[in-house]
């Protein structure tokens, strides 16, 4: 079998992945939604959801058609590639349609959870992780599908002036799509963010530390809000941001395999073909794992994790296999290197999920700690919780440090003499880029996961509004708890493979800077020291020498201070964001029940729209600004510092970026398990002063885990992404 007809594999992997996603969506509506009650509540959520998601859309759609113009300009002045703003429009889309499907799946979803749940704990737990696999496959098919189809429409219109160099200008543009997929999702992500933390927080202070009422109660006006935001926020957000994950490390391995294998033709088409091939396969396996989990009645929470770690792990070790056969079969030069460097960011990626259950799940002492320090009140609650999400950033960023060399070093054949040398470099970044496409090769279940947690947290609101017996509700509140949990895992995957993705952006972004020289003309280097180098043949090191991107380079550190200095400006703004959003909502919560008589006794209905209506615009108002500043800093600093500047930027925005996200989502984590743990009946139960210790400490959390840290490690990606894209803008200003 021929490269080519290989090829054919990978658009055939995606339409399979959205043939088991309708399969399992049509499965899920066969499902009943249980009473008439039930219904309602549904109809409500998937309402809000659907008029919140409309708006945002409006909203994304004028930034995009903006950006999309700027990019026209761009391309007709010769300083871009003509195919940029098709391509960014179409990571946009696909990225939103993924968000879109996932979360109407969810809102349909929840209900048939609950009334599963009253059958058994594994009717309820195999509804809602399937209608989580919808998600899950549907990112993955689609993503593959956006890839096959560039790769064939540019296939046919690019011309270069050979093969090798016309395969280099195919993988760096369709880099570019990775930029619409990455804006689209950081909207998401904050917009939802804000949306779903403001409800939550205002249902939680008002609704149980104030008026002492149950959790989803429907005395509480913000509580369909709250279920709103989980779909709106943890569904659709994390759609669009798994979504430019997966796409750019496969896409920016792509490129680098381009250029690694840019001396020969035929393994240069191998090299760019590897890591949609092991993405492809990804996809058949994790349909098998997720036909693997399942569980018994009266199930506790390790058993229920070992359920869900049965389907991810044992489709990991049959992709860790796979990865073998597949590039033995390619003949990639030194594949079975190349194999290992697979297992570096596969094994990386399962650590970083059993370390984040460690430091979040209830079953362990970390957790248990933070509910215990609500003994001496709210304070120790969140001095505990602090201090656990910063000492659980040792293991993954140790994890991801340790992939990276393995990966590195098993792409070069372990040549640690000649480590850095030209062509070893090459390699070796193409090896870190493959052990990300690894990480990620079993999205569609470990996102199957992550979307499963809020179809599971709304099952157990719609068992509580709808007032389904104690023992439904038991089970809902231990799918629930499960959820917590694997969303977590999940966070903690997400930015360990956005690490690696994020650092073959870097080699991606050298390798467009060369393209942008030789468009405007500059086709040779001249050093200081007169030495010439043709820019067509130039290496990294050559650019690295030529740019002064070093660490005594004044440029270089003030980007580097720069990128760090964003990720925290983000998260302060997202945070605050979150507060006043909040605000209006506990003083919304509070009018309702003190001006609509009878709401606490039952006898009256809260105002649930109005409250809707707050997250709404809350949201829409407050996404905006930080989301377009993630976008303009690149472009400032690299007109500003040039190319070196913008190295630094992206370096220090990683590093600090990535400790500060797996911080934020742990600690958020572990509140809001120390909180369930509490009303489970320890240390005091359900309504005790420890309780509400616990629900101040999940409050603080909810937008550490839910709205600033997810949102950090699509930061990262999309400052790397801008940057690429406007690397020509940026060639330009400092040579023109």
């Amino acid at each position: 079998m021929t490269t080519q007809q290989l090829f054919w594999f990978i658009p055939a992997a995606s339409l399979t992945a959205l043939l088991f996603a309708w399969y399992f969506f049509r499965n899920m509506m066969k499902e009943s939604e249980g009473t008439a009650t039930m219904k309602e509540i549904a109809l409500h959520v998937r309402k809000g959801a659907m008029a919140y998601l409309k708006q945002q859309y409006k909203i994304v759609t004028i930034v995009f058609v903006a950006l999309a113009a700027i990019f026209t300009v761009l391309a007709f002045l010769n300083i871009q590639n003509g195919w940029v703003p098709f391509a960014f429009l179409t990571g946009g889309f696909f990225s939103g349609l993924a968000g879109f499907i996932g979360m109407k799946t969810a809102t349909y979803a929840s209900a048939r959870t609950a009334n599963a749940a009253q059958r058994s704990l594994d009717s309820g737990l195999r509804v809602a992780f399937r209608s989580g696999a919808v998600m899950g496959l549907t990112v993955v098919g689609l993503g593959l599908l956006d890839i096959s189809i560039w790769y064939l429409v540019l296939n046919h219109f690019v011309e270069g002036a050979t093969a090798s160099q016309k395969m280099m200008i195919i993988t760096t543009t369709m880099l570019t799509f990775g930029m619409g997929a990455s804006t689209q999702a950081l909207f998401a992500r904050v917009g939802g963010g804000i949306y779903t933390k403001a409800a939550d927080v205002g249902a939680d202070l008002v609704g149980k530390v104030e008026a002492g009422i149950p959790e989803d109660d429907p005395r509480n006006p913000a509580t369909i809000a709250d279920n709103v935001g989980d779909n709106v926020g943890d569904v659709a957000g994390m759609g669009a941001d798994l979504y430019e994950s997966y796409c750019g490390s496969i896409l920016a391995t792509a490129a680098l395999g381009a250029t690694a294998f840019a001396w020969n033709d035929t393994l240069q088409l191998k090299a760019v073909f590897a890591p949609m091939l092991i993405a492809a396969i990804g996809i058949v396996l994790s349909i098998i794992g997720i036909f693997l989990v399942r569980t018994k009645e009266g199930a506790n929470m390790k058993q229920l994790l070992g359920a869900l770690g049965k389907g991810v792990n044992v489709s990991s070790l049959l992709i860790a296999l796979a990865t073998f056969g597949i590039l033995y079969v390619l003949k990639l030069e030194n594949w079975l290197g190349l194999s290992f460097s697979v297992i570096s960011g596969l094994v990386a990626g399962i650590i970083i999920g059993q370390a984040t259950e460690y430091y979040t799940s209830h079953t362990y002492k970390p957790t248990q700690r933070i509910a215990q320090s609500s003994e001496t009140g709210p304070a120790t609650v969140i001095i505990s919780g602090i201090g656990t999400g910063l000492i659980s950033t040792a293991i993954p960023v140790i994890t991801i440090g340790a992939a990276i060399i393995m990966a590195y070093l098993c792409a070069t054949g372990f040549d640690v003499k000649n480590m850095l040398s030209a062509e070893n470099l090459s390699l070796g970044l193409y090896g870190i880029g493959i052990a990300a496409v690894g990480m990620l090769s079993t999205l569609g279940i470990t996102l199957a996961t992550d979307a499963y947690g809020p179809i599971a947290d709304n099952a157990g609101g719609n068992a509580e509004m709808s007032k389904l017996p104690p023992e439904v509700r038991k089970r809902t509140d231990a799918l629930d708890a499960l959820g917590n949990t694997t969303a977590a895992t999940g966070k903690g995957f997400a930015i360990g493979s956005a690490a690696l993705t994020a650092l073959a952006l870097l080699a991606s972004y050298i390798e467009e800077i060369k393209i942008g020289m030789e468009r405007l003309g500059q086709h040779v280097l001249q050093f200081a020291n007169g030495r010439e180098v043709d820019v067509a043949k130039a290496t990294i090191p050559d650019f690295m020498d030529y740019f002064q991107i070093t660490l005594m380079n004044p440029k270089v550190l003030v980007g580097m201070f720069i990128g760090a200095m964003m990720a925290f400006l983000f998260c302060g703004l997202t945070m605050n964001a979150v507060g006043r959003a909040a605000q209006s909502m506990v003083e919304e919560v509070r009018r309702q029940f003190r001006e609509i008589k009878g709401i606490l006794t039952g006898d009256a209905t809260p105002d649930y729209a109005r409250c809707v209506e707050i997250s709404t615009k809350g949201a829409q108002r407050e996404m905006l600004f930080p989301s377009i500043l993630a976008i303009v800093i690149p472009i400032v600093t690299g007109l500003v510092f040039g190319v070196s500047g913008v190295m630094g930027l992206l370096v220090g925005g990683l590093s600090s970026g990535f400790i500060l996200a797996v911080f934020m989502a742990n600690a958020g984590g572990a509140w809001d398990n120390a909180k369930k743990y509490v009303e489970e009946g320890n240390f005091g139960g359900k309504g005790s002063a420890n309780h509400k210790a616990t629900v101040v400490g999940d409050t603080v959390g909810d937008p550490f885990k839910d709205t600033s840290g997810p949102s950090l490690n699509i930061l990262i990606k999309l400052m790397s992404m801008v940057s690429i894209v406007m690397a020509g803008l940026t060639v330009a200003y400092h040579l023109l």
